[in-house]
């Protein structure tokens, strides 16, 4: 028997995306040239959407999904590995798919998993509450890890959701708007504490202007950041990158030169906290005596650094593994959040204010 065409199968024949696909079929907006060329691909491929309809209702599963922006990461491959290991000691399955940190391209990657019939999913999410709401109402048990969605902003994304066209396409209603807050067990780790003791040990070295760099999904490690400096917080102390290695490195360079009286650095990652040490170094800056630095996340290279760098320690491995023991004994019933603890560890990034 002929394979049966899927959704990505007709976006890549037609040379568009697959939430263009599942737009123009759901009679989303799209242009002329576009609808036509996707209908016709679509006509020619016989590709029929009824699937995951009844994959769902069905509830045939496929194995457990996991969803993670950068898979070269060094936190998320240690996430990964400890959700491939719980998956294992069960005997079930796992599809791992690279977001990029790019809601859209995470929004593809979900309805694919619901193509596959699969509908247990563990995500560092990159879209906010709103893009994650239609693959819930689909019947998709989700476990966030690491972080949670962000709230959706006040307009409507015009973007809509691969998921929630897929729906369409199947009869089902699209999801409405947000009312209250996803429902979703998470395992996290405690930002709030990890980051509170990085700022008081820099307290407790001399340091006053601290600054903090964050990338996405660190809403709540730059949330408890602005609560451990108090009040009056200086905003320009506190940068974001938007998840690449090279915006990291912008926002830690440009930091570093527009606020040489700064003394501290906290870096909300360890993507971050190596474009820290490299822009430290590129602007002869010296660690510790010109800049003491500590960074969220313990990874074998932190060590390796001259100095070595002080680390707020997650559990990256444990994380994974307990949202994959979430996700498996889900079984209709409402699983309760994880928070785990953090640890400092005090190596030689830190030094007395002088």
């Amino acid at each position: 028997m002929a394979k049966r065409a899927t959704i990505k199968d007709v976006a890549e024949a037609a040379g568009v995306g697959v939430a263009t696909v599942s737009r123009v079929l759901s009679g989303g907006s799209a242009s002329p040239q576009t609808r036509e060329r996707v209908l016709a691909v679509a006509a020619q491929l016989d590709y029929r959407p009824s699937a995951l309809g009844r994959n769902l209702r069905q509830r045939r599963t496929g194995g457990m999904g996991l969803l993670v922006p950068d898979l070269t990461d060094t936190f998320h491959a240690q996430l990964a590995e400890g959700v491939l290991a719980c998956a294992r000691s069960a005997g079930e399955p796992v599809v791992i798919g690279s977001t990029g940190g790019d809601p859209e391209q995470e929004s593809e990657l979900i309805g694919m998993l619901l193509e596959q019939s699969v509908d247990r999913l563990i995500a560092v999410p990159s879209g906010d509450e709103e893009s994650w709401a239609p693959a819930i109402r689909a019947g998709m048990t989700v476990v966030f890890a690491d972080r949670l969605p962000a709230a959706p902003p006040a307009e409507e994304d015009p973007a809509v959701s691969a998921v929630n066209d897929l729906l369409l396409l199947d009869g089902a209603a699209p999801a409405p708007a947000r009312s209250k807050p996803l429902d979703v067990p998470s395992v996290v780790a405690d930002d709030r504490g990890g980051i509170r003791t990085a700022v008081r040990y820099l307290r407790g070295l001399g340091h006053r202007r601290i600054a903090f760099i964050g990338g996405p999904g660190h809403d709540r490690r730059a949330a408890a950041f602005r609560e451990a400096v108090g009040e009056p917080v200086d905003e320009e102390l506190i940068v974001f990158g938007t998840g690449s290695r090279d915006s990291a490195y912008a926002a830690a360079s440009g930091l570093f030169q527009s606020r040489p009286d700064l003394t501290a650095v906290v870096a909300g990652g360890n993507v971050l906290g190596e474009a820290a040490v490299l822009a430290a170094r590129e602007l002869d800056l010296r660690v510790p005596k010109d800049v003491s630095l500590i960074m969220y996340d313990d990874v074998p290279w932190a060590e390796l650094c001259s100095p070595p760098l002080t680390v707020v320690a997650q559990p990256g491995r444990d994380m994974g593994y307990r949202a994959a023991e979430l996700v498996l004994r889900s079984g209709g019933r409402r699983q309760r959040s994880v928070v785990l603890p953090t640890e400092l560890i005090v190596r030689g990034s830190c030094g007395p204010r002088r």
